[in-house]
Order: structure tokens, then C-alpha cells, then sequence
């Protein structure tokens, strides 16, 4: 469990300084075109939503290890869904996709994040 309550919402910038990497970065994001990209040394990851790009940046570098050169955001808008007569929107996403330098390469137990 992260060091921050999963209930508690971060309200100011003292609370996502608190944050660790695990908590800036949430999971890979593992589709088609993300695999395809790991073959340039771009990664994609789905982050916090308040955190920037020097913090992702830092936190991938504390978490695996590597040298990190470019980081682009991009933050998904929530889906409209109805479940009846009841609309509802899902939760709005943030995407961070990290390109490495060269000859660095994201592993988990010695083996690539993603094999193309």
C-alpha cells in the first residue's frame, strides 16, 4: 500500500510533494501501439494526474534505474456512460509516454518490460 490513503485526495502542493515514485507512477499502459513504441525507447505509463514531468522523470529514474531523456503528458478525458437513466462520466486519466537514452531499456527480473 502506498504511503498516502488511497481515499485521501492530494488538495495542495505540499501533499504531492509528499508523493513517492510508486505513487506518481500508477501501471504501464500495455497495448499494440505501446509495444511498438518500446521498440524506439518510448514507454508508456499512466501517472497521477497532478504530477509533472520532472517528477515522472524522476520517479522512473528512482524506480528502474535508468536514464530517462524526454517525457510527454497527455491527460484522457472521462468517458460518458449510462447505466439506465443514470449518465455518469468515468474518472479522467493522465498518460505519460518516457523515451530513454540510448542503451538503456526498462527490465523487470532481467527480462525487457515489453518484448516486441
Amino acid at each position: 500500500m502506498s504511503r498516502l490513503a488511497n481515499s485521501k485526495i492530494l488538495s495542495s502542493v505540499s501533499d504531492l510533494r509528499r508523493m513517492t515514485a510508486h505513487d506518481i507512477i500508477r501501471k504501464p499502459i500495455v497495448t499494440e501501439q505501446s509495444m511498438n513504441l518500446s521498440a524506439v525507447n518510448k514507454y508508456t505509463f499512466e501517472v497521477n494526474l497532478r504530477a509533472n514531468k520532472i517528477e515522472i522523470r524522476n520517479a522512473i529514474q528512482d524506480i528502474f534505474k535508468v536514464k530517462v531523456t524526454k517525457v510527454t503528458t497527455s491527460i484522457l478525458p472521462g468517458k460518458v456512460k449510462r447505466r439506465g437513466k443514470v449518465v455518469g462520466t468515468t474518472s479522467e486519466r493522465k498518460r505519460a509516454v518516457v523515451t530513454l537514452a540510448e542503451g538503456h531499456q526498462i527490465q523487470i527480473d532481467n527480462r525487457p518490460l515489453f518484448e516486441v
